[in-house]
C-alpha cells in the first residue's frame, strides 16, 4: 500500500524560517532509516505558500490566485511517499519521526488510490 505522509505547515514554515541544523540532521537520519527499510519512495519540503499559485476550476473557467493562502494549519509544508504493508505500519513510522517543526506540528497520513480501487468502476 502506498501512502502520502503530509507535514502540515506552521506559522514558522509559512514565514520561510528554515529548520535548525539539529532538526535537519534528525530528519536526515529518519529519512535514512526509511530508505534502509525500503519504505521511502519520495520526500520533499515545500516553499511557503506565498511562492505558490492556486487554480480554481468552474466548468471551463480557470481562476488563478497568488499565495500566501489562509488557514496555515491546512497547508502542506512537506511530504513523503511511502510503500508500507498497511496503515498501521505507516502510523508506527510516523510515531518514530522527529517533530518536523520547532514547535507543535501535525502529520497526516493518507492512502493513495491504486488501480485495484477502480476495478468495479471500470468493469461496468
Amino acid at each position: 500500500m502506498r501512502v502520502m505522509v503530509l507535514v502540515k505547515a506552521t506559522t514558522d514554515s509559512e514565514a520561510g524560517i528554515m529548520p535548525s541544523l539539529d532538526l535537519l540532521t534528525a530528519m536526515g537520519a529518519f529519512n535514512g532509516e526509511l530508505a534502509k527499510a525500503g519504505i521511502l519512495l519520495a520526500g520533499e519540503g515545500l516553499h511557503p505558500s506565498a511562492k505558490g499559485k492556486r487554480v480554481a476550476f468552474d466548468g471551463a473557467t480557470r481562476t488563478v490566485s497568488d499565495g500566501p493562502f489562509a488557514a496555515t494549519g491546512e497547508l502542506v509544508a512537506g511530504f513523503w511517499l511511502w510503500q508500507v504493508k498497511d496503515m498501521e505500519e505507516a502510523l508506527d513510522w510516523v510515531k518514530r519521526c522527529p517533530n518536523p517543526m520547532p514547535g507543535p506540528s501535525e502529520i497526516e497520513i493518507r492512502p493513495l488510490y491504486e488501480m485495484s480501487d477502480f476495478a468495479g468502476a471500470m468493469a461496468g
